[in-house]
């Protein structure tokens, strides 16, 4: 292709309109270039709206690999080397178009091309910051706060995706910063809820929101917390009244006592939940998968806390970590802590082929997983 001085013409519709099995002679552009601010993009057809609507976003710290987020999803964007040379050739509108035949003038030549590949979002980040301050009856520090804004600037994930994790990690808007509560603190104004509701003689199962959060409200605590009580603790019901989870509030018992008292033997440990749960409610182990372990230690059972809110979102982190704490693990006790994992493309048998090995001695054993 012989570097040529005039005029281009026709552009990219001369490209566009060759017929099959034909041929058209190509020139350099006079603007032609490396132009690093110019790249090929590969898409799915589905993205193509979000993308001509710019209903997409780069997300990223400068010490990040960039992500591209759409408002649900979030995709990593990769560089794939081409071994053919791409020609761009630009539209002829920018352009004097009036030789003949038809040419296509190239104004730059792509190593390469950007695709995009569905990942998880990168959620650990999100509860590393807002734990970075977390909100507290007394807080002095008005520093480490972050609004909505400040968020989807910092933590990869799409928009929803972002929402959803600020659900599951019970934050809350308090004069415009997404918060997390501390746990302390959240656990006195849960006490304070259930005893109201014992001095008023009010049934857990059908709780008047406006006299709980005034009842709150008289005993300091702000409005927007004794709502998100009500949030993290209850849902409403089509009544329009709320009603405190059971299994949402025995866990936060369980581990308060935990966390207080480290390892436990387990007849001690569930005289003490029972005792401290509200009337009404019924303690059950079951409702701790994912929140405790269990040890036989001789003839006697010990137990202890071990989160799963506690542990990385992404499989490799989370993995890592279980084996740290055992090295074998059942299956009764490993699903617990990997059930909320998804990753885009892997089932969750994929991810225990990746990050495990299985061994089952007979069929009908229970099978064990350590790591790969």
């Amino acid at each position: 292709m012989e570097k040529t001085e005039f005029s281009c013409t026709k552009g990219a519709e001369a490209v566009l309109n060759v017929p099959p099995n034909s041929s058209i002679p190509i020139l350099y552009h006079p603007l032609f270039g490396p132009h690093d601010n110019l790249l090929l993009l590969e898409l799915d057809e589905k993205l193509l709206p979000d993308v001509i609507n710019e209903r997409v976003s780069l997300r990223g710290e400068p010490n990040e690999d960039a992500v591209l987020c759409t408002k649900s999803k979030t995709y990593a964007v990769k560089f794939v080397g081409t071994s053919n040379s791409v020609f761009l050739v630009p539209p002829s509108e920018q352009f004097v178009v009036d030789e003949t035949p038809p040419v296509a003038a190239v104004i730059k030549v792509a190593p390469g091309i950007m695709e995009l590949v569905e990942v998880s979002p990168k959620i650990d980040k999100l509860k590393t910051l807002l734990l970075e301050n977390p909100y507290r009856y007394d807080e002095m520090r008005d520093s480490n706060l972050y609004q909505w804004d400040d968020l989807i600037n910092k933590v990869q994930a799409s928009d929803d995706e972002l929402k959803s994790a600020l659900r599951v990690l019970s934050a809350v808007e308090i004069n415009g910063y997404w918060r997390i509560v501390d746990d302390k603190y959240m656990g006195r104004v849960l006490k304070t809820l259930i005893n109201n509701s014992i001095l008023n003689d009010w049934s857990l199962n059908s709780l008047d929101e406006n006299a709980v959060v005034e009842s709150l409200v008289n005993d300091g605590i702000s409005r927007v917390i004794a709502r998100h009580c009500l949030e993290v603790y209850g849902s409403k019901t089509n009544g329009g009244v709320w009603e405190l989870d059971k299994k949402r509030v025995c866990v936060h018992f369980a581990r308060e006592i935990l966390l207080a008292k480290g390892k436990m033997n387990m007849e001690s440990f569930m005289e003490e939940w029972i005792s401290k749960v509200p009337g009404g409610m019924v303690a059950s182990l079951d409702m701790l998968e994912g929140e405790i372990l269990v040890e036989k230690l001789g003839i006697q059972s010990w137990v202890y806390a071990f989160s799963v809110s506690s542990l990385p979102s992404d499989p490799a982190g989370r993995f890592s970590r279980l084996f740290q704490e055992r090295a074998k693990w059942e299956w009764k006790d490993l699903h617990s802590y990997i059930r909320d994992l998804s990753v885009p493309g892997l089932t969750s048998d994929g991810l225990l082929l990746k990050y495990t090995r299985r061994t089952q001695p007979t069929a009908d054993a229970e099978p064990v997983f350590t790591a790969r």
